[in-house]
């Protein structure tokens, strides 16, 4: 039996419930156990560092220390967890004396690291190198068949220098997750070009030019839709789209959907029970297509 710690973060208990909810539902159905991290705490994301590093660290290593207890690998769906936990775990291991300081602020809360050999994982690379793409294929029970979809990573995925699932400059691992399900992700050269993370909130000019870039790629590839597996990374996609389209003068309504979401709906679950309606950009037609290229095929 497959079995995972599910380190959830702040965001899939938040504004990316669609992702926790398809996550959860699509690993169910495949019969993978999620356990959810118990007493779990927020990882810092990016913002912390910033102020305090060392706290910031230890903040994240608190994580892995309740994970160490457990003897499990943890998966981190969330692009910014996966990547500060990951920091947290090499600099403990790697740097003396930060491995000192982080030590004893978990023990003045009673922690420890041990040392135990745990991985922080991302689902993506779980489904593909544990579970296996033929395996999933084998699942698929309502293919998205020929589904031209824009696969996009974000840069934070494979950035981890001490996990790195895939190439940090051309990642395929979602890609070849897409075609199992039936669908056509295209090629093309921005699957880890920023999305503008946290500028659209800050330096709104600079955010909006960067999610401009990448939807007006996917529109000029003709897709239906994007493939995220970043909750902010699907947010600035999604809701910034009025926004962009006034400030550049050019339509998009592209759904942007999580990767998991997909998977459910090929592998067999309703649509409400992966979040869809929660969707800024409705996605309805995109499974419509789907549907009818899969009735012409039979």
């Amino acid at each position: 039996m497959m079995k995972y710690l599910y380190y959830p973060g702040c965001s899939l208990k938040g504004q990316a419930t669609p992702y926790e909810k398809s996550l959860l539902a699509s690993f169910e159905k495949l019969g993978i156990v999620l356990e959810e991290l118990p007493d779990w705490n927020c990882c810092g994301a990016t913002t912390y560092m910033g102020v305090d590093n060392k706290a910031a660290l230890a903040l994240a290593a608190r994580n892995l220390a309740i994970a160490e207890d457990l003897e499990q690998d943890v998966i981190a769906p969330c692009s910014a967890c996966y990547m500060i936990l990951n920091k947290a775990q090499h600099q403990v291991n790697e740097y003396p004396e930060m491995g000192k300081t982080i030590r004893a602020a978990l023990a003045n809360a009673g922690l420890k690291l041990h040392g135990k050999r745990i991985r922080v994982r991302h689902p993506l690379e779980v489904l593909v190198n544990d579970f296996g793409v033929q395996e999933i294929k084998k699942r698929v029970s309502r293919p998205l068949s020929g589904l031209k979809i824009f696969p996009y990573y974000g840069c934070l995925i494979v950035r981890p220098k001490t996990n790195a699932f895939d190439d940090p400059w051309y990642p395929t691992t979602m890609d070849r997750l897409l075609e199992a399900l039936g669908c056509k992700p295209v090629d093309h050269a921005l699957k880890t070009k920023c999305c503008g993370g946290s500028l659209t909130g800050t330096i709104e000019e600079v955010g909006l030019r960067l999610v401009y870039h990448l939807l007006h790629e996917a529109k000029k590839k003709e897709v239906k839709a994007i493939a995220a597996l970043c909750p902010l990374c699907q947010f600035n996609l999604e809701a910034y789209q009025k926004k962009v389209e006034k400030q550049y003068r050019e339509t998009f309504r592209l759904p942007v959907l999580y990767f998991t979401q997909l998977l459910g709906y090929a592998v067999g679950i309703e649509p409400e029970d992966l979040g869809f309606s929660q969707l800024i950009v409705p996605a309805n037609e995109v499974l419509k297509g789907a549907e009818v290229k899969d009735e012409e095929g039979k």
